[in-house]
């Protein structure tokens, strides 16, 4: 089982930050952004703190392919704003150099949102956008993510990702990924996983997933609002999840956990804590623990 969370990546440290995260986690791989998710400002990549990373890796038994970049969640390929447009390739294109500086093969990213325009617009914009972004022989997969169907965001049906596919000139620099809270806020009942594995198989090829965001909802099913629980603790339900993290059709792909940050208490929202040891630990042992929240409070408040 390859699985991970998502993990710091730091000004000082960079990516050494996130590998020492992940190993205390109990991880095998992890996810990161290359900067603030919410921003477009980046520093310089250090390539002597990359060597130590890689490193480390092997030290740990994390392959390195099996880690995974995110694209920061403001760029928008489905704009229709022209000068948006172009700065979102371009900035991707910029995070393709930054993967590839870091040695890094998977680069996650939002499909975009159609603002003050139709979804079909929108998603020519994004096909326009990938068209341009996307070379043959690259070193970097992009993987465009599932979304939820909040607003007028794009890509949270299979039929629209199959569009953007069909459409994409360079199929081998780019695929998909996964989110089983997304899946399950546009309308995806995660307990019929294996059918919607099926459909999307026959619709576009199961061998294009690249990674699996694991996160239960806050959400009812077809809610279109794309709000993470931790596993267990949502609408989802742990059983479900486990079957999804151990689908034997997916055994190679990474899974990454991404469920929120918990506070000391339920009205705590400044102190907060992360779960992804305590969660990756109950999914290694198939067994869930109705006193999560608890005890990921108890030990980091004695920290």
């Amino acid at each position: 089982m390859i699985i991970g969370s998502h993990v710091h990546f730091t000004s000082d440290e960079q990516l050494v930050k996130s590998v020492e995260e992940a190993i205390s986690y109990g991880a095998n791989t992890f996810m990161f952004y290359t900067g603030a998710p919410q921003n477009t400002i980046r520093k310089n990549i250090n390539n002597d703190l990359t060597k130590k990373a890689i490193q480390m890796m092997k030290e740990n038994n994390i392959e390195i392919d099996n880690v995974v970049c995110h694209a920061p969640y403001i760029v928008n390929l489905a704009t229709n704003d022209a000068d948006k447009h172009n700065f979102s390739i371009n900035f991707i294109k910029n995070e393709i150099n930054r993967c590839e500086e870091l040695k890094i093969t998977k680069l996650v990213l939002h499909p975009g949102s159609a603002v003050h325009i139709t979804k079909e617009e929108g998603l020519n914009n994004i096909i326009n956008g990938l068209n341009r972004i996307l070379k043959p022989n690259s070193n970097v997969i992009l993987l465009l993510e599932t979304m939820a169907g909040k607003g007028n965001e794009c890509g949270s049906t299979l039929e629209e990702m199959k569009y953007i596919y069909d459409n994409i000139k360079c199929k081998e620099s780019m695929g998909f990924c996964l989110d089983t809270c997304h899946l399950n806020d546009s309308g995806i009942d995660i307990s019929k996983f294996d059918e919607y594995l099926n459909l999307f198989d026959e619709l576009i090829s199961i061998d294009k997933i690249g990674c699996i965001h694991i996160n239960d909802s806050k959400n009812a099913l077809l809610s279109h609002k794309d709000r993470h629980e931790n596993i267990g603790c949502g609408t989802i339900g742990f059983e479900n999840l486990i079957n999804v993290v151990y689908n034997s059709k997916l055994k190679n792909v990474p899974k990454i956990l991404e469920t929120p940050y918990v506070g000391k208490n339920d009205n705590d929202k400044e102190r907060l804590f992360p779960p992804y040891k305590y969660e990756i630990e109950m999914i290694k042992n198939k067994e869930y623990n109705p006193n999560l929240l608890n005890d990921i409070r108890n030990f980091y408040n004695k920290c």
